[in-house]
């Protein structure tokens, strides 16, 4: 099966170096720079078509997520700000009504990027508001440069967020930060995003590739059947209360006993030598 060709959308496959044993990853960047990479039916297909091809394939143990930088702009004009996502394209809410939007934002594209069984991580540079903060909020780890902004200003359109922030938000920031955020619709910058809680680091948007390809690429070298099971595990957390998500925990700890994948692991660590994971 093929990478989805998209023309809102680059999919770059990063496969496996040998030499440094380092893991297969995929960058799927939002290609709209014009319009800051905003989010509309054309993205949102072709985002869900790359999350079932993620999915299934082989190829991919970890996605990156991330936005287009802003052209060149023409002679004599200003450029465009970065961008990772800003946002909906409000566009195509004029007019729309309760049953057409229903019918766009269930069983959407930022719920098939949550639903992947393998990491993600959103690599951020540039604005993330509405729906862009939703798609990072989606990922499993941000990493954002210092001219990150994040913000959820639904709320200026008499709108509330539509593809999760009232519920991933909340998880990630706490209660009172999300009500504050939701509520306000103001803006954020990195480093505030950092201090509560919504982004895991914050570095100089030149070395902003390098840190998230090398996360990116340290995952990818791990066990694929480890990852998936780490992942349902930590989900877990956000699911189930305390006493049955350690039971989910232990249940899967025990099972991974039975995996080819902890005996290659721990003969590796015993013998101080690189696992061949069975499991790619």
């Amino acid at each position: 099966m093929n990478p989805p060709e998209s023309d809102v959308l680059r999919l770059d496959l990063h496969p496996v170096d040998d030499e440094r044993d380092l893991g297969r990853f995929a960058v799927l960047t939002i290609d709209r720079p014009d319009k800051l990479n905003a989010l509309n039916k054309d993205v949102m297909d072709g985002l869900k078509a790359v999350c079932t091809w993620v999915e299934s394939t082989e190829d991919v143990r970890c996605l990156v997520v991330t936005g287009a930088p802003p052209n060149d702009p023409p002679e004599g004009k200003r450029a465009k700000p970065h961008a990772f996502v800003a946002g909906a394209d409000i566009t195509e809410f004029l007019g729309a009504d309760s049953h057409t939007i229903r019918e766009r934002f269930t069983d959407n594209a930022v719920e098939a990027l949550w639903g992947l069984s393998k990491p993600t991580i959103a690599m951020v540079d540039g604005f993330a508001l509405g729906g862009g903060c939703e798609v990072a909020c989606s990922c499993d780890v941000r990493i954002a440069s210092t001219r990150a902004v994040f913000g959820t200003p639904e709320i200026n359109l008499g709108l509330i967020p539509g593809y999760g922030a009232t519920q991933r938000l909340e998880r990630l920031v706490g209660y009172g930060k999300a009500h504050e955020l939701i509520m306000t619709g103001e803006h954020i910058d990195a480093n505030e995003a950092a201090r509560i809680g919504l982004v895991n680091h914050v570095v100089e948007p030149e070395e902003l590739e390098a840190r998230v390809f090398s996360m990116a690429r340290t995952i990818g070298s791990k066990s694929s059947h480890a990852l998936k099971v780490g992942k349902v595990t930590v989900r877990a957390a956000l699911d189930e209360g305390l006493t049955d998500g350690v039971a989910v925990e232990a249940e899967a700890f025990a099972n991974l006993f039975d995996s080819e994948d902890k005996e290659i692991g721990v003969q590796a660590f015993l013998n101080r030598t690189k696992p061949e994971w069975q499991h790619r």
